[in-house]
């Protein structure tokens, strides 16, 4: 499990963009985002290189605190 901060989320719409984008990542199979402290939990079943990580939520409109 990998785990990380992500800034700027702030209703469940937000958590349902990041998480939409790092399901797309190869490799991710779920995401689990705790709104209140804006910690991602990402199950993979494979090594993901974190710049796809930080590119899926960018894509998303927020940021990888880090």
């Amino acid at each position: 499990m990998t785990t990380f901060k992500v800034l700027g989320m702030t209703c469940s719409h937000c958590v349902g963009f990041v998480t939409e984008e790092l399901e797309a990542v190869p490799g991710v199979e779920s995401v689990e985002i705790d709104l209140p402290t804006g910690t991602v939990a990402l199950a993979t079943d494979r090594p993901v290189e974190p710049a796809a990580i930080r590119a899926a939520v960018e894509a998303a409109g927020y940021e990888v605190e880090g």
